[in-house]
């Protein structure tokens, strides 16, 4: 009786292991695509079969993807790599309510093993094991009875066919709900897994295709700046700050103080600045290409020249990028790049390299470059979720108590918060002193900080925690950005400071960054946009 149990489970064709996975993945992996479909279509008498005919739908559908890609030799390893994929997409979908997208895909791609060790917690494991290892586990063991040629051939098509079949019937049996289902609620179809990220995966590989096949497109080629020779050149510090949200900052009404250097100086505030995406690979990128947020797209950043290639043009600016973050999401990529992430360049550093630590050493950089514009890129660590207690020395720990964990629903909404507004308080010091150190050079440059954080952060509000959810679908936390700038004495001489402070409540968007710097630097290019630059 035993053996032919196992037999009965663990043997079979293909299409029975097929199956069973499809049946698994459908019941235990989709329930925070559930949770939303409930949140629309509440559990009743009217919608009970629908909601039925939805879970009968997803396992066709995977059932007939899986079919077309049954192959002998690599139906085991895929349908394990399906499981693995799965159980942990369905972790993070659970836990932080996030859509596996495209983007969200290139984010793991890029990330680092910092901050891959960041989100790693028994949580995760319990997923990892229970609902991706196990089941491989059951799959590897399968035993699976091979066939012939013609009636593998016979079988694939009994089953796409009727997979298909299956599939048209649902929808047409309760069309009056998939009309609205497919019509008024399409980001639903985002937390659906595994098929949205294995289509978003696609789609991904098919950027990175398209993009090695396109030739560098050269803008701004007739860039140029005139400048007279007794001139004070421009020295400007732009901060890319990460992860920051508009409504922390007390410069923007927040009613804790966690701007309580930045409330000292002279900035021009803008409150009401916003990002181009909801996540850093997005985001960086677009904020340095010519194209805004409605034109924008991978391909078109990675594939055009950016502001700092300009600049390079025009051989009267110098540039460097320091890093405190992953990366520069390929921006400076042709002007020189140092890593500060590791002791070997950041001197300021305790269980992680700190911010400051990026300003240590560029009094060098700029007497070596005596007598050219400087531009220097600051990439923070800044508030880089989950684990916010991180991003500050323990000193910053003025709001308490904090949450200590990267599990951010383990701990109550003020401990998030707390630990959130330490890592402001934080960056409030980091630009202070980026500020003091520019001050020193007040007679010699015209000197300027730009602060412009790169996304916000969902903290809890509605359930959904860090960022990356598409913009169209995305809370106002994840865009609305916190961006300031300070002007040296030299650069507010050439400024109307009166009109300027006037445009605080004005709203702009990263989309402006572009020409702003094109106008800072007095670069002439017919490609300056001057009703795009802030400071016009």
């Amino acid at each position: 009786m035993m053996l032919s149990t196992k037999r009965l489970l663990l043997e079979g064709s293909s299409y029975k292991l097929i199956f069973i996975v499809a049946l698994f993945l459908g019941v235990s992996t989709n329930s925070e695509f559930y949770s939303q479909t409930l949140a629309v279509y509440p559990l009743n008498t009217n919608n009970f079969m629908f909601l039925l005919s939805l879970v009968m739908l997803l396992v066709l559908v995977m059932l007939l993807l899986l079919s077309l890609l049954n192959f002998k030799l690599i139906i085991k390893p895929l349908l394990i790599i399906t499981l693995l994929i799965s159980a942990m997409s369905s972790y993070f979908m659970n836990t932080y309510h996030v859509v596996i997208d495209e983007v969200m895909i290139q984010n793991i791609v890029e990330t680092n093993s910092e901050e891959v060790m960041d989100l790693l917690s028994l949580k995760q494991m319990f997923y990892f094991i229970v609902f991706g290892l196990t089941p491989s586990i059951f799959v590897y063991k399968f035993d699976v009875i091979p066939s012939s040629i013609k009636k593998e051939l016979l079988t694939k098509t009994v089953v796409v066919v009727s997979s298909l079949l299956g599939s048209v019937l649902l929808i047409f049996l309760f069309s009056k709900h998939y009309t609205s289902f497919f019509r008024e609620h399409k980001p639903l179809r985002f937390y659906t897994n595994p098929s949205y990220w294995i289509y978003a995966t696609g789609k991904y590989v098919g950027m990175k295709f398209s993009q090695s096949n396109h030739v560098m497109r050269a803008i701004g080629e007739d860039a140029d700046i005139t400048e007279e020779t007794h001139e004070a050149k421009e020295l400007v510090i732009l901060v890319v700050g990460e992860t920051a949200r508009a409504d922390r900052f007390s410069l923007n009404g927040y009613e804790r103080k966690t701007n309580p250097l930045l409330e000292k100086e002279s900035l021009i505030n803008f409150e009401q600045m916003y990002s181009c995406g909801t996540s850093t690979a997005v985001s960086v990128p677009c904020m340095f290409s010519v194209y805004d947020n409605e034109d924008y797209s991978y391909n078109k950043a990675n594939t055009t020249e950016n502001i700092l290639d300009i600049l390079t043009t025009s051989t009267q600016v110098e540039m460097l990028w320091r890093d405190n973050n992953s990366d520069s999401k390929g921006v400076a990529l042709r002007i020189p790049y140092e890593n500060y992430r590791t002791p070997e360049n950041n001197t300021i550093c305790d269980k992680e390299c700190r911010d400051e630590g990026m300003l240590v050493g560029l009094d060098t950089y700029i007497q070596k470059h005596q007598g050219k514009d400087i531009l220097i890129i600051l990439h923070q660590m800044g508030n880089h979720g989950p684990a916010y207690y991180k991003r500050y020395p323990k000193s910053f720990e003025k709001f308490t108590p904090v949450c200590e964990t990267n599990q951010l629903e383990e701990c109550s909404q003020e401990e998030i918060s707390n630990a959130y507004d330490n890592a402001i308080l934080y960056t409030d010091y980091f630009l202070a002193k980026t500020i003091n150190f520019l001050k020193q050079y007040d007679e010699t440059h015209e000197t300027a900080m730009i602060y412009m954080s790169d996304h916000g952060e969902s903290l809890g509000e509605n359930g959904i925690y860090l960022h990356g959810l598409p913009y169209f679908m995305a809370p106002v936390a994840q865009k609305h950005i916190p961006s300031v700038m300070w002007f040296g004495k030299g650069m507010k001489e050439e400024m109307n400071m009166k009109a300027l402070k006037n445009r605080e409540k004005r709203e702009f968007s990263q989309d402006n960054l572009f020409h702003t710097l094109l106008g800072i630097f007095e670069v002439q290019t017919t490609i300056y946009d001057e009703s795009m630059d802030i400071l016009h």
